[in-house]
């Protein structure tokens, strides 16, 4: 289980990257924040490891880092063998269609 000191060591930590990433680009908190649609607040909140993921990815795109986001947290897929066992663990359904020979007749 990861520690909620870690969680905080890391989200610190690409606050750090996105304030450094802004500052390579020659932008200010508000220049920022201006391009993103957001407040001069939230791109100071980003860079302390505060965001919503929603203004994270703002700020990403806004500073062009969308083809970091693919390092960041690369798709996911499944394994062949994983998706057999998924597979096999699905459920089967009657068809509810009845044959006419399936039928027994009503004794009285």
């Amino acid at each position: 289980m990861i520690s909620n000191e870690s969680v905080a060591t890391l989200t610190e930590e690409l606050g750090e990257r996105l304030k450094q990433a802004r500052l390579n680009q020659d932008l200010t908190q508000a220049e920022l924040a201006k391009r993103v649609g957001v407040t001069r607040k939230m791109v100071l909140n980003a860079e302390k490891g505060k965001v919503q993921l929603e203004v994270f990815v703002g700020i990403m795109v806004a500073l062009n880092l969308t083809e970091q986001l693919g390092l960041f947290l690369p798709k996911q897929t499944i394994s062949p063998v994983e998706l057999a066992k998924l597979r096999g663990k699905q459920r089967q359904r009657a068809s509810g269609q009845h044959n006419a020979n399936d039928e027994v007749p009503a004794e009285w």
